[in-house]
């Protein structure tokens, strides 16, 4: 890899080899923590509405979702020729196989779509589930990108996500064994509870996990959640980190991570309307990476550099 980590645009380019845009859809999933299956409230961080693009409503077909988002892609941004359908709010294998496939193949249906990429909770997948999956992506790209947020059982209680780190790592390594099905995964650094030594911790656990792609998203609070009522009331439990503090952090992070797995994004953004607290950094995205990558440099560190031959992690 040309940078110090591995990189998600230089992943993409070795997949496809040209730019392909993702459009967002909200097909009117819920999660089986909101609708009773395994609980409800949902997850205490979760407000699915702060990272929903503007032309994405459940009142709109899947077909006129990705017709919007095309045209709002190509007023704003670079245009592409090739398009992934994102199944993006909520737990998007949450449904019958039936309903399931429909909905997949309306959005592979679309023209010049070459691909889906799901986001969902361990909890929502099982072998026929699966066994779609794996059909589909005999002619299409298709990606499963798995909600973790935590490998701590009394963080994924107190989040109220419904199930246990075992259940995270057994529906990865599950969809692991199905042919030509891409893995990615989710974790929020700065939950309740977690010190920065914890949070580290983490890093071998996930390296040992059979991902292609992982986000890391820092801790933000947003308005109409159940976290926001949880942190008016308890403030002291919570920790909300710099810029500078929480790149340091990411880097001693991925310095423990299996170099194999790519980095696609190091931090969140959302619309400052939808947070409790004033935006903790102000600056875009790219400015984080910007910076993150110009610390990388500085510090003459990369991803893995702590990882020993065997996958183990060294006292770094």
């Amino acid at each position: 890899m040309s940078k110090r980590y591995n990189s998600y645009p230089e992943y993409f380019r070795s997949i496809f080899g040209e730019r392909v845009q993702k459009l967002s859809i909200n097909a009117g999933f819920t999660c089986p923590n909101r609708d009773g299956t395994c609980g409800i409230g949902g997850c205490t961080f979760c407000n699915a509405l702060a990272f929903n693009p503007s032309y994405c409503d459940t009142n709109k077909s899947v077909t006129q979702q990705m017709t919007e988002g095309q045209i709002f892609h190509q007023t704003r941004y670079r245009r592409a020729t090739k398009y992934l359908a994102y199944f993006q709010t909520f737990s998007n294998t949450h449904a019958s196989v039936d309903t399931l496939e429909k909905l997949y193949k309306e959005a592979l249906d679309f023209p010049n779509t070459i691909g889906i990429v799901i986001g969902t909770r361990p909890d929502c997948i099982n072998k026929t589930k699966l066994d779609l999956l794996e059909s589909l992506a005999e002619k299409y790209y298709v990606k499963l990108e798995f909600g973790i947020e935590s490998t701590y059982d009394s963080t994924l209680n107190r989040i109220n996500r419904g199930h246990d780190f075992k259940t995270t790592a057994d529906a990865i390594n599950a969809t692991a064994e199905r042919k030509n099905i891409h893995i990615g995964g989710h974790l929020i650094f700065g939950l309740p509870g977690e010190s920065k030594e914890m949070i580290l911790d983490q890093a071998k656990i996930i390296s040992e996990l059979p991902l292609e792609t992982i986000k890391f998203h820092q801790l933000q609070i947003m308005k109409e959640t159940l976290m926001a009522v949880d942190y008016l009331k308890n403030p002291d439990e919570y920790y909300f980190y710099e810029l500078n503090e929480y790149i340091d952090l990411v880097i001693k992070f991925i310095e423990l991570l299996n170099p194999s797995i790519v980095i696609e994004r190091i931090a969140s953004e959302v619309p400052p309307r939808f947070l409790l607290l004033p935006p903790k950094w102000d600056i875009r995205y790219d400015e984080v990476l910007r910076l993150f990558e110009k610390k990388l440099e500085e510090y003459d560190t990369w991803q893995g550099r702590d990882v020993t031959g065997d996958g183990v992690t060294g006292d770094g």
